[in-house]
């Protein structure tokens, strides 16, 4: 096995010499769906050894394994024209996998068909795009262990597509949604929704959860297999979260391209609801023109995280539970944002919130809040956690991320709860204006000074990111 992440740092170096491809989310959205299709034809080829009579809705020709997995396989001009040909007699990957249909496993071809609707093929060098291939076929997707191999894949692109995402695109650490899952605790049955799934992540950590607590027999792991849904806007996140399911054992994803603040509001029935929501919204994320309008007057805006708490309730059941990620910008304030926490408030059981550090979410400096809650009863007090980074840390970042092992105090405190230094108890009542942005009560003020080092570092990197932006614009503009 190669190393993963020499894999993925060659396959990024490859890319940079092609000239169709134009920055980091082309680079990304290319080795989306080239990932896709390899993982796809890899459990193709599992489902054919154990079941009988399965057959890939994938057409032969198109399959990875019959042009791309031998290393001396079609390069150049040829390889260019079987991707892209839009020739009625010669249709390639792309013009056959966005028209694919299936009148045996009419899911799977539409799951195919949506990877392929939202993507595109941007490299202009065949011989560029089979050493990508070559570098691929590296990593063996079939083996057991490999999806451990694959999480060092995703970290990898997921650090990536924060450096390149848009404002609102803070991608949640793997520690962040295992606590929040394991504090859920979803059940076998439960139906689970992220409304904002991205790359999957609280998807699959409640895949591994109930799995890992509740799933014992086969019955079961088909219980589990039509208990996960996913939507999501990006392209490259889609697919990649897509993909996650698949090498999750999800043999038909429940995973959406859509736009989850399009969803009719009022249109949300009893069939449309779930047991748990675990979800980290865009904030501060543009939101396409009108959405607004599709929600009840009293609760219209504009700031995308408040829309979809107004959504996710609806979306729960009576007895529903949920946690979700907040930007203190979305528990404070008054108006519209006031109206919406005393929604929450009043409809839910708003009985955790967990103050995470500034830098949690590195490289994004951003103040946020873990909100635990449940449906079907008011508020009547909220118990506040503050975590704090390891004594001698000042800041969560790209090589100290935020740990699970972090989170051990809280979760020893989670069923026995006493008030101390870093957690505090609220009465609903006392809340003014509905605001949620309580301080800790029992904190001493500190005010740390960076050294001159620290600061020249920062403002180093700072200049290195402007530079690389202004080289990306050269390329868009000349």
């Amino acid at each position: 096995m190669s190393n993963v992440g020499a894999v993925v740092s060659s396959i990024r170096n490859i890319m940079r010499q092609d000239r169709g491809i134009s920055g980091d989310a082309q680079r990304l959205e290319q080795l989306g769906w080239m990932l896709f299709l390899k993982i796809m034809d890899d459990k193709d080829q599992e489902l054919e050894a154990i079941k009988d009579n399965y057959v890939s809705v994938i057409p032969k020709k198109f399959q990875w394994r019959n042009w791309a997995a031998n290393k001396e396989g079609i390069t150049g001009d040829e390889l260019l024209n079987f991707i892209d040909s839009t020739e009625a007699k010669n249709k390639g990957l792309f013009e056959t996998l966005r028209n694919i249909i299936s009148t045996s496993n009419p899911q799977r071809a539409m799951i195919v068909k949506e990877v392929f609707e939202g993507s595109n093929n941007y490299m202009k060098s065949g011989y560029e795009m089979r050493k990508v291939i070559n570098k691929l076929n590296e990593i063996d997707f079939t083996k057991s262990d490999d999806k451990h191999i694959f999480g060092t894949i995703y970290e990898s692109i997921l650090q990536e597509l924060r450096d390149a995402g848009n404002k609102g695109e803070y991608y949640t650490p793997r520690a962040v949604t295992q606590l929040m899952t394991q504090m859920t605790d979803p059940q076998l049955g439960d139906k689970i929704l992220d409304p904002a799934a991205g790359t999957g992540g609280f998807l699959t950590a409640a895949i591994d959860h109930i799995r890992g607590n509740y799933v014992k027999t086969v019955k079961d792991e088909t219980t589990l297999q039509n208990s996960i849904t996913g939507w999501e806007l990006k392209p490259v996140a889609y697919v990649l979260g897509l993909t996650n399911l698949i090498l999750h054992e999800i043999d038909i994803p429940d995973y959406h391209y859509i736009d989850s603040l399009k969803k009719e509001y009022n249109s949300i029935g009893k069939n449309d609801r779930v047991d748990v929501i675990l979800a980290n919204p865009p904030f501060g994320a543009t939101i396409a023109d009108g959405v607004e309008t599709n929600f009840p007057t009293n609760y219209r805006c504009k700031e995308s995280a408040d829309l979809f708490v107004i959504l996710m309730l609806q979306l729960l059941k009576p007895t529903g539970k949920c946690a979700i990620v907040l930007p203190d910008g979305s528990i404070s304030g008054d108006g519209v944002k006031a109206r919406i926490r005393e929604k929450l408030l009043t409809d839910c059981n708003l009985h955790t919130i967990v103050r995470l550090p500034q830098t949690t979410f590195f490289p994004a400096l951003v103040s946020t809040n873990l909100l635990f809650f449940e449906k079907g009863e008011p508020t009547k007090e909220i118990w506040y956690y503050e975590h704090r980074l390891p004594e001698g840390q000042k800041s969560y970042s790209k090589t100290k991320s935020i740990q699970f092992s972090e989170f051990k105090p809280l979760i020893k405190w989670w069923n026995n709860r006493k008030k101390s230094d870093i957690s505090w108890k609220v009465n609903a009542k006392d809340l003014v204006n509905w605001d949620l942005d309580i301080k800790n009560p029992n904190k001493q003020e500190e005010d740390y000074e960076y050294s001159t080092r620290e600061l020249m570092n920062m403002l180093e990197d700072s200049l290195s990111k402007s530079n690389e932006l202004v080289k990306e614009l050269k390329k868009e503009l000349f």
